[in-house]
């Protein structure tokens, strides 16, 4: 064969040194031409080039065809196989493996699924995968990017130069996608894309990444592909059996990077988080860790709700395994762990979603549709299957790969509604002319129902704070799908009436009671989270009206009230011991505090309604039904004394008596259930919670009474700023 008949048109040539050559895989390495194999490489900095089989079989040299370092030669082979070749200079000799002799990773199954939008393990498909291929150890690349002309993957590798690992467009998909030997754990690693003008992009970390870089830094990295050895199979089987909503729910919220620091002001990693943390929740008697987003972003300050890595447990604390690692403590310690999802908007970093491919891919065209006002994000294309099979995907390989046991889903209202924060004219109605967001609806629908069906025991908890109807409803009967919804009502009811001065509060009753309307209509969490202790709204303790001790008190007696309510709970870390400082998250919370009798007591109060909660069936068993709460005093203004039944079937009643008023009630008159020994369970007054020590001396006993609602009465004493828990003793 003449050389004019192998030898490559130099425009082709010119091509892939400017690295604007649209198949480079029908171009470079092993290539057919006529009866003969010719090979092709780009290895710049080279002056002399050897090809060898993998066996180490030498197939000749290549010849120098551009001085940015283009070869090529005619060699004597039989069929496609990996070629290595020996490249050296003045200044020595390097191998190079050829990843244009490997043929795709990805198969028509593949491309059928991911068009299809239905492809529910696209995590192990797309992003960063180490493995053997065709008889080589490397790394499989692959991204969506449909409207690029080009995207290669660069990095330290190959000194982030987009000419020289050019990817394989499977155009169908808008997948590209190669495979590059050698490569292993630990590359650092970017996509260069050229959009469909022509234009070179801001590199782009990838969107699949499982690992990247500590920030500032913002690669992404090639994890370690070595399977984690789980030790919670009896924790998950057993979490498969549970209803929820009928078993004790009682969340501690965390943001890893303020719970607590090293002496010298660092974070604690993961593994110091478990040795720490986890004992520390599993003492207090919660059942679940939520944790504030723990996906990779890139400010410290948005606390993770800006993710620009949603595949990535964050490098601040270590690196997957060490997650991984956590998580199997908590369930060997008995607790469930939570994770904030944030599936709503994502920020508009240079290197991250934002106009990936040189078009809005994962967003919104239209700034009215795809930007958000109140945080300068970009929104979520429901619209788009590609996208929506993303964020679906996201959401089961945290299920599947961490074994998380439920997710926290962030900001729903502003993914239900298309006017969220948008004045008339800012918004563009769905087809039907309504402000819904019809497609965020589906995506709802489907990421529930599949995390659902594919992870029994897992659950979704929406923080939705409207009352668009059948929020925590199965989505097969209209509803969307959540398990449990944020009770954000109750939240902001209830602080209301605690932060007024206890002689205004009599006229202001219903904020207590009103809850009670709607308390059933939904599967409802009781959230006094991070956003109440944040942004000036001062801690949980500082609310309380009053002097010290009344503060306290009050706390202590709103507290009980909340664990005796009906609804699954959740605390925000630090206001267990009552943080006296607001929330920031640059620094540990204060530990010092647990030195003071009155903050330790809240601790104690804390743990012991904990217990409580898990060891009276009548405080959770019916949580999410009406059956399971009875008034007994709901209209004593005067007062602002409270008082109800919780039951459930088979279980000893619990009635739950709040005065939130400083003035004790001696000889208050009860109406009751069942006359006998009813049981102090709980008495925030008491002083081991450094209360003042008044009660009931430990039991209240309930006479019979005829001609009332209530066939007993009992004459109790009421403490100041109280709440109390009476169990029904049987004889």
């Amino acid at each position: 064969m003449s050389k004019e008949t192998w030898q490559a048109d130099s425009t082709e040539v010119e091509a892939v040194v400017g690295g604007r050559h649209a198949n480079p895989f029908g171009f470079l390495g092993l290539q057919q031409v006529g009866d003969g194999w010719v090979l092709r490489a780009f290895i710049p900095h080279a002056e002399m080039v050897t090809a060898f089989t993998l066996d180490g079989v030498e197939l000749g040299h290549l010849v120098p065809r551009h001085p940015a370092g283009f070869f090529e030669g005619l060699v004597k082979v039989s069929q496609r196989q990996p070629i290595r070749y020996r490249a050296s200079n003045a200044g020595g000799e390097w191998d190079v493996h050829d990843p244009y002799s490997f043929g795709p990773v990805l198969g028509p199954m593949d491309d059928y699924y991911i068009g299809e939008g239905s492809h529910l393990r696209l995590f192990d498909k797309l992003g960063a995968h180490e493995m053997a291929f065709e008889g080589i150890h490397g790394t499989h690349f692959a991204v969506w990017a449909p409207n690029a002309r080009r995207v290669s993957v660069v990095g330290p590798f190959n000194e982030w130069d987009g000419r020289r690992h050019p990817m394989r467009n499977r155009f169908e998909t808008g997948i590209w996608e190669v495979f590059i030997p050698v490569l292993g754990t630990g590359t650092l690693y970017k996509f260069e894309i050229v959009g469909p003008d022509g234009v070179v992009l801001p590199l782009k970390a990838d969107p699949f990444a499982r690992q990247s870089e500590l920030r500032p830094k913002t690669a992404s990295v090639v994890p370690d592909p070595t399977p984690f050895v789980w030790t919670d199979q009896k924790y998950i089987e057993e979490r498969a059996t549970r209803d929820w909503r009928r078993t004790p729910m009682s969340i501690y919220e965390v943001h890893l990077g303020s719970w607590r620091r090293r002496p010298d002001g660092g974070f604690l990693s993961y593994d110091q988080l478990a040795e720490q943390l986890v004992p520390y929740a599993a003492d207090m008697g919660y059942t679940h860790i939520e944790l504030m987003p723990i996906t990779e972003h890139p400010f410290d300050p948005s606390w993770g709700y800006q993710p620009t890595g949603l595949y990535a447990p964050t490098a601040r604390f270590g690196d997957p395994a060490a997650f991984a690692r956590f998580v199997d403590a908590a369930h060997e310690a008995g607790l469930g762990i939570i994770l904030d999802w944030v599936p709503a908007h994502f920020p508009t970093d240079e290197f991250g979603l934002a106009h990936f491919d040189g078009t809005a891919l994962y967003e919104h065209a239209d700034p009215r549709q795809g930007f958000h006002p109140d945080w300068n994000t970009a929104i979520f294309n429901f619209g788009r299957r590609e996208v929506v099979s993303f964020l679906v995907n996201n959401a089961l390989y945290w299920l599947e790969k961490f074994h998380i046991d439920g997710l926290r889903v962030d900001a729903v209202a502003s993914m239900l509604y298309l006017d969220y924060s948008r004045q008339a004219g800012q918004w563009v109605p769905n087809k039907l002319g309504g402000n819904e967001n019809l497609e965020a609806v589906e995506f709802i629908r489907k990421v529930n129902s599949e995390a659902y069906r594919l992870h029994p025991g897992t659950f979704m908890i929406a923080e939705e704070s409207t009352s668009w109807p059948g929020v925590s409803h199965p989505a097969y009967t209209g509803g969307l799908g959540f398990g449990f919804k944020w009770n954000m009502g109750f939240m902001n009811d209830t602080l209301r009436f605690m932060s007024r001065e206890a002689v205004h509060r009599k006229y202001h009753h219903n904020d207590m009671t009103f809850g009670m309307v709607y308390a059933f209509s939904e599967n409802f969490v009781l959230p006094l989270s991070h956003d109440e202790v944040v942004h000036g709204k001062g801690s949980l303790i500082e609310k309380m009206p009053g002097d010290d001790w009344q503060q306290f008190a009050n706390l202590r007696a709103y507290y009980a009230f909340m664990w005796g309510h009906p609804g699954k709970k959740l605390l925000f870390m630090g206001q267990e011991f009552a943080q006296r400082e607001e929330w920031a998250e640059a620094k540990s919370l204060d530990w010092w505090l647990l030195d003071a009798g009155m903050h330790e007591g809240m601790r104690r109060l804390v743990t012991d309604l904990n217990t409580a909660y898990r060891q009276l069936p009548a405080l959770y068993e019916r949580d999410c039904e009406p059956d399971g709460f009875e008034w007994i005093i709901g209209n004593d203004h005067a007062n602002s004394v409270f008082a109800w039944l919780r039951k459930a079937p088979g279980a000893d009643p619990v009635l739950v008596i709040s005065n939130f008023t400083p003035v004790p009630r001696e000889n208050y008159r009860i109406p009751m259930p069942i006359a006998g020994k009813w049981v102090e369970r709980i008495n925030t007054d008491a002083g081991w919670y450094s209360g003042s020590n008044t009660g009931n001396h430990g039991a209240v006993n309930a006479t019979a009474v005829e001609g009332q609602y209530w066939p007993a009465e009992a004459v109790i004493y009421l403490p100041p700023l109280s709440t109390l828990f009476l169990k029904f003793e049987p004889d």
